[in-house]
This record gives C-alpha cells, sequence and structure tokens, in this order.
C-alpha cells in the first residue's frame, strides 16, 4: 500500500529539520532517552529511522544502532548526515536479522505508518534478545481518533469512531502521508499476545517551546511511551 513518503521526503526533511517538531523536540525526546539511559543499552534497531536524526541521538549517548527505514531518500539523507552511521533500506514487517540480535528496539512514531503492523510487531519482538527492550513511541488513540477542534465559544476536541481501525489522510508543510488509527487495546492485544512484559507507560507532558502549542498538548493526550521486555 503506497502510503505517501516517498513523495513526500523532501518536504519531510525540509520540515524536521535537526531538531525536529515539538512532538519531538519539546515533548518525547527527553523521556526516550532518559529510558534508553536507564537501560544500559548496547545495540538498537531504530524501526522507521526516517532521515536518522533519533539514532544519531541513540549513537550520542553510546549505543550502537542501525537506522532502518523504507523510503530510500530518507536513508540517503541519514547517511548524508552521518556518513559513519549504519542506515539501510529496510520494511519492519520484513527486518533482514537473525533472531535475539538487538537489546533494544526503538518505534518513535512509527507504527501509525505500519499497515501490518501485527508482523511488525511480530518482527521487532523477534530481533530482541531475552531481556531486550521495544521501547514505543506514538501517537495516543485519542488523537488519532480525533475530529478537530469544535468552534464553540469553549472550544473542546471532538472524538468519534475510536473503536473503528482505519487509514488516515494527514497533511501538513507539504508533506501527505496515510497514518493508521487503531484503539489502543489494538496494539496492546498485539504486544500481549507476543509475550511482552509492560515495564513503562507514559503520556508526557510538553516541556518548552512556544506556550500555545504546549497548552494545546496539556489539553489532548496526544502523545504516548511504551516500554516492553522480551522475556
Amino acid at each position: 500500500m503506497a502510503n505517501g513518503w516517498d513523495e513526500s521526503a523532501e518536504a519531510w526533511i525540509a520540515s524536521i529539520g535537526e531538531e525536529g517538531d515539538f512532538s519531538r523536540a519539546c515533548v518525547l525526546d527527553r523521556p526516550m532517552l532518559a529510558r534508553v539511559r536507564a537501560g544500559n543499552f548496547n545495540y538498537a534497531l531504530d524501526a522507521g529511522c526516517g532521515e536518522g536524526r533519533f539514532s544519531r541521538l541513540l549513537q550520542g549517548i553510546g549505543v550502537r544502532t542501525v537506522g532502518i527505514d523504507p523510503t530510500a531518500r530518507l536513508i540517503q539523507e541519514a547517511r548524508r548526515r552521518d556518513p559513519g552511521g549504519d542506515y539501510r533500506v529496510g520494511y519492519a514487517e520484513n527486518l533482514q536479522f537473525p533472531n535475539e540480535t538487538f537489546d533494544l528496539v526503538v518505534s518513535y512514531l512509527t507504527l501509525i505508518d505500519i499497515p501490518d503492523v501485527a508482523t511488525a510487531i511480530a518482527e521487532m519482538t523477534r530481533v530482541l534478545k531475552p531481556g531486550g527492550r521495544l521501547l514505543i513511541a506514538n501517537l495516543t488513540s485519542f488523537s488519532t481518533a480525533g475530529e478537530g477542534w469544535s468552534s464553540e465559544a469553549e472550544r473542546r476536541f471532538c472524538i468519534d469512531h475510536y473503536l473503528d481501525t482505519r487509514a488516515l489522510l494527514s497533511e501538513w508543510d507539504g508533506i501527505r502521508i496515510t497514518n493508521w488509527h487503531r484503539p489502543l487495546s489494538y496494539y496492546m492485544t498485539l504486544l500481549l499476545g507476543e509475550g511482552l512484559i509492560l515495564r513503562h507507560f507514559d503520556e508526557p507532558r510538553p516541556h518548552g517551546g512556544k506556550p500555545a502549542v504546549a497548552e494545546k498538548y496539556q489539553r489532548v493526550p496526544w502523545l504516548m511511551m511504551m516500554e516492553w521486555e522480551k522475556p
């Protein structure tokens, strides 16, 4: 299924820069890196690394990292920004690594992009060593089920069809891609079905950034983090 990333790669590269957007720079980076530091990991897979920004952050704190992404232009950009890094074109649904290769697998805002997320989660679990962790950042199912802000005098965020899994067309800054809404129970069922153990869950609050944007992120639970252990 075409998801728009090939056509949107240049716009994404221009939009994301090196610091990342608000969700990354002001919400997720700090708590994600805190979980990595706490785990004392050695070898990580960044599944859906895009232009490689978070892979570089992982390497910056001493974690040897392989970044994969199905969009060749994004991998090309990752290699340009980090010539010594290990970036490969690849799919989370068909990981080209032996069983039990990594002690950390990261899915940073990528599950929403993957049509066959069940196979991707199974593959991420397969390449984890026993005792390894699957660290996930994702849009919350509340936000992906949202139909936007109402036009009432007191603005409210509207949520509908929460239980219905569906593709969503997302457009901003010249980027036009397909994301997926799935209820939280869908993800939890898949992860528990792989025998994984939930060790951490958070809906992190914003820190810094423009106050008007931070206020929006305070009102609606936009983002979540989960850390799962493979027994």
